[in-house]
């Protein structure tokens, strides 16, 4: 057999997973990236700045999220599941993880918002 038992000890549906998402939504990045440079360094700084970032991180996502999909069989090294580890693993090559983290969760369409009361 070409894997080993241990081949499978990370997460590898996760992975391909992840890479499918990043994909297919790789370009709400830039969205994102207005929306968090604007709050940081307003309006001017996001049309302008926010943009070319965001651009730049889309094709960044969608690269990551091609090579996770080839690869999600095969542990890689640099990505383990814990960000303070090192070695081999399943975990994300590009931090955050997923395109839309609970961080920017816009009219809670991702991640449901249970919370009766703040």
């Amino acid at each position: 057999m070409f894997f080993s038992a241990n081949a499978f000890a990370g997460n590898p549906l996760k992975k391909l997973g992840r890479g499918v998402c990043n994909i297919g939504f790789g370009v709400l990045e830039v969205p994102i990236t207005i929306y968090d440079v604007n709050q940081e360094e307003g309006a001017l700084a996001s049309l302008t700045y926010g943009t070319f970032m965001g651009l730049g991180l889309t094709v960044a996502r969608i690269s990551v999220g091609l090579v996770e999909v080839v690869t999600f069989l095969m542990p890689l090294p640099g990505c383990p599941d814990d960000p303070n580890d090192a070695g081999w693993g399943y975990g994300p090559i590009m931090r955050p993880e997923w395109v839309v983290d609970p961080n920017h969760n816009s009219y809670n369409l991702f991640y449901q918002d249970t919370a009766v009361m703040d």
